[in-house]
């Protein structure tokens, strides 16, 4: 009997090539798609779990109590001395590991130089807290003594080839004023981290060598370069740990009215459940986890809708095989046994399809989104087993509903020619199909808004002037800044060149905080800690700021190098004064500068447009500068930039030569974003197509039903626009059904995405009216196909049997 099944199966199948193409590349497509957002989804949840400890680490975040007892923002980046009072006073940590901020330096083995960007000042324990597995070298010892480094296997081949590297030395050169400079001592090397870690490195520097140059920031509580983990025993608790952190801060921090405050985070939740400012790394989103599996499941769930009606629409052709199987002895349950097995048989197909598609399509995945996926990773016990049991599902739920009409045909009827369906049978189908519908708008409607706001991201006058910027990175050299004046000379000689500035930070970038005191309208010195870009004599015209009061730096005020002080809108209403001109000419004092405040400037964007605009002071410290920003003119653009090497070279022949544009680099900060709105779109398109294979199997399926009803309209006359008008109305309606159920549903979803953006568009009707447009003109595309073809049938072919 089974034998008998599987060759009908068989010949069913090379009987109508096309609908079985359609069939099993259509459920290929939805399940490669599922599986392909599995992958990603698999991949971010994935990060850090390959540390040992993953569940007993955790790590500080530091943050201000406001006067009604509520905590906030938070940041990991903090003070030093957290780390060991912690470790003293909680006998539940058994490890605390510290590193410092970002260390970009300038690291050479003779003739091979490079400007290293990701390397951390890093605690000896780092290899007993992190699970990062040492190649060479011992790891209890690699991080002990002053100006020894630790290697990741690129780096060590970058540098040494295929020489071992333990005992030989690199110089370094100062970074970010930590005195790196010096010979370090290669004492290990390691795998390369994890791309699944929230934070990775190129090199490790001993904390001690730090410790060595400043001892003294690491006994300030107020002093900021430190981002502190710690390992926890059994008998932690997080809730217990929680309660005595008040009194933690009492007995250490002897600052009056200080609001100092601190937290713990669990280091499963540093990339995907953190809200703190000033990642070590990378951290990726929630919601769009929750985004991208739902619109799996839509796909999945849309691909066995048009399973359904496919099969659905090829059942009038198989009644009379019903019928003759029901008249020799045939029950219902062998009949659905026999159809759920074609459904099963179709399932296995389409997944071998699907599992190519996935296979071809991953190194077009990686370059898409900018992940690297290996398909080894995925396959376990545990993923193929889920896998198998989800595909068992959709083949027996995908093969349920066709099934169960199959078997449900009347004999008698179906022999006598009659094969009428059930009235339920079709409000099921209409059903399925605005379901179907209903998604695909949601979708259309969710890429418009996610198109939108990108553009708004992309498009907005951020305040300062970005194109043609480009920017040379010189990590803090004093040799670089004792000559940045002969820089700026010898570049604007060039008619090409417009202006040249020098600043620390740039917007987008890296800057640091700063407690400032200025003169409230009271007259009292008024505290704040703020973010400070450390700038250049011409910084702010330069970048095309606009001044709202006061003046900028000028050479003809020489107390302006020490006794005056910028900053933006924010900061002076964060002082009291709504009216920008009445700070100019306050007193302030800063990082041991004091003087008066000289100038407002117009708010600009200075970070991402997740995040509303910060008070900014711009204090002028030329020395301290990392980055030479040139304006350029956009024509003869190459041979700008290599005759800014030439200089470069010329003045400045110790250092790589290492630009970018700050367009680029600005526009990095929505790299997440940009990912995002690439895999929605791409995946929105493809649940669409797969909704329009299902209303093509309605389509045809109500077209086989209504074949003599056609024939006869046309002998009475009806022409080819009446009929398809005729064929279209009903879908028609469907698809304006979906619309009103998918409009405040798609509204719900996006305006709550929409929340993580500071800056965001409005969600007006007409997105949803231009997404209702879109699927209809799908819908008629899709649906005219079929009627257009059953509308030309000749009648006689059609009337034959009457």
């Amino acid at each position: 009997m089974y034998k008998n099944y599987l060759k009908v199966a068989y010949r069913n199948l090379i009987k109508k090539k096309s609908y079985s193409l359609i069939n099993i590349f259509g459920l290929a497509l939805g399940i490669a798609c599922c599986v392909l957002i599995f992958m990603f989804v698999h991949d971010e949840l994935s990060y850090d779990t390959y540390h040992v400890n993953k569940d007993r680490i955790y790590r500080v975040t530091h943050g201000e109590s406001s006067k009604d007892g509520k905590t906030g923002p938070f940041w990991v980046w903090g003070n030093a001395p957290v780390g060991p009072a912690l470790k003293s006073d909680f006998p539940e940590i058994d490890k605390v590991v510290q590193f410092s901020g970002r260390a970009d330096i300038l690291l050479s083995n003779g003739d091979k130089l490079y400007q290293e960007d990701g390397v951390f000042f890093m605690d000896s324990t780092a290899f007993d807290v992190f699970s990062w597995k040492v190649l060479r070298g011992d790891p209890k010892t690699a991080l002990a003594d002053p100006y020894s480094i630790v290697l990741t296997e690129t780096t060590a081949k970058k540098y040494f080839g295929d020489e071992d590297p333990v005992g030989k030395t690199l110089k370094g050169s100062e970074s970010s004023g930590r005195s790196a400079a010096g010979d370090y001592t290669v004492t290990a090397v390691m795998e390369d981290v994890p791309a699944n870690s929230h934070f990775r490195f190129n090199a490790l520097l001993s904390l001690n060598t730090f410790r060595k140059s400043r001892p003294e920031i690491f006994n300030e509580w107020g002093y900021v370069d430190m981002y502190t983990y710690f390992l926890v025993n059994d008998q932690f608790n997080e809730a217990a740990f929680k309660s005595k952190i008040p009194d933690f801060i009492k007995r250490n921090i002897q600052y009056p009215d200080s609001r100092y405050t601190i937290a713990i985070e669990p280091l499963k939740n540093a990339y995907l459940g953190t809200d703190a400012d000033r990642q070590p790394g990378e951290t990726g989103s929630m919601s769009n986890i929750y985004v991208f599996s739902v619109i799996g499941v839509f796909i999945l769930a849309i691909a066995m809708i048009n399973f359904m009606n496919l099969s659905t629409a090829r059942s009038l052709e198989r009644s009379k095989e019903v019928g003759i199987r029901k008249s020799v002895g045939a029950d219902r349950r062998n009949l659905i046994s026999q159809f759920l097995g074609e459904s099963l048989l179709i399932v296995c197909l389409s997944t071998v399809v699907a599992l190519v598609i996935v296979v071809t399509a991953l190194p077009y995945m990686t370059d898409f989104i900018g992940k690297e996926f290996a398909i080894e990773g995925f396959v376990t016990w545990q993923n193929i087993s889920f896998f198998v049991a989800v595909m068992s599902v959709v083949g027996l739920i995908a093969g349920s509903y066709p099934a169960l009409v199959l078997s449900g045909f009347n004999p008698v009827m179906i022999l006598k020619g009659i094969s009428r369906s059930q009235a339920g049978g079709a409000n099921m189908r209409k059903g399925l199909v605005v379901f179907q519908f209903s998604l695909s708008i949601a979708l259309i409607a969710g890429t418009i808004v996610v198109y939108d706001q990108m553009s708004l991201l992309l498009n907005k006058d951020l305040g300062f002037d970005k194109e043609q910027m480009l920017i040379v990175d010189y990590n803090y050299d004093g040799a670089v800044n004792n000559k940045s004046q002969a820089l700026k000379t010898e570049l604007e000689k060039n008619p090409s060149i417009v202006s040249v500035a020098f600043t620390r930070s740039v917007p987008g970038g890296y800057y640091p905080h700063a407690y400032t005191q200025i003169e409230a309208p009271d007259g009292e010195m008024k505290g704040q800690g703020q973010p400070i870009f450390q700038v250049g004599m011409d910084f702010v015209t330069h970048f095309g700021l606009e001044l709202v009061a006061g003046r900028t730096y000028s050479k003809e005020y020489p107390s302006d190098s020490s006794k005056a002080l910028v900053l933006n809108e924010s900061a002076a209403r964060q002082y009291g004064y709504t009216d920008p001109k009445q700070i100019v000419g306050k007193k302030f004092d800063q990082w041991g500068r004091a003087g008066v405040v000289i100038g407002v400037v117009k708010d600009f964007n200075f970070t991402s447009l997740h995040r509303t605009i910060e008070p900014l002071t711009l204090p002028f410290e030329p020395y301290a500068c990392r980055y030479m920003c040139i304006k350029v003119k956009s024509a003869g653009m190459r041979e700008t930039i290599n005759a800014i090497g030439e200089v470069w070279k010329q003045l400045a022949p110790h250092r790589p030569y290492l630009y970018s544009f700050l367009d680029d680099d600005f526009e990095r900060q929505y790299k997440s974003d940009l990912m995002f709105r690439r895999l929605f779109t791409t995946f929105a398109c493809l649940a669409i197509f797969i909704a329009c294979l299902g209303l093509l199997g309605l389509a045809t399926y109500t077209a086989q039903q209504r074949t003599k009803e056609i024939g006869i309209r046309k002998v009475l006359g009806a022409d080819v626009r009446h009929i398809v008008a005729l064929l279209s109305a009903d879908f028609m309606k469907l698809v304006l059904i979906a619309v009103a159920i998918a409009t405040p549903v798609a509204w719900y979803a996006m305006n709550q995405w929409l929340q993580g953006f500071a800056y965001r568009m409005e969600i007006h009707p007409t997105v949803f009216i231009l997404a209702g447009l879109i699927a209809l003109s799908i819908a008629v595309f899709t649906i005219s196909f079929q009627s257009i073809k059953s509308a030309l049938m000749n009648p006689v072919k059609s009337l034959r049997s009457e």
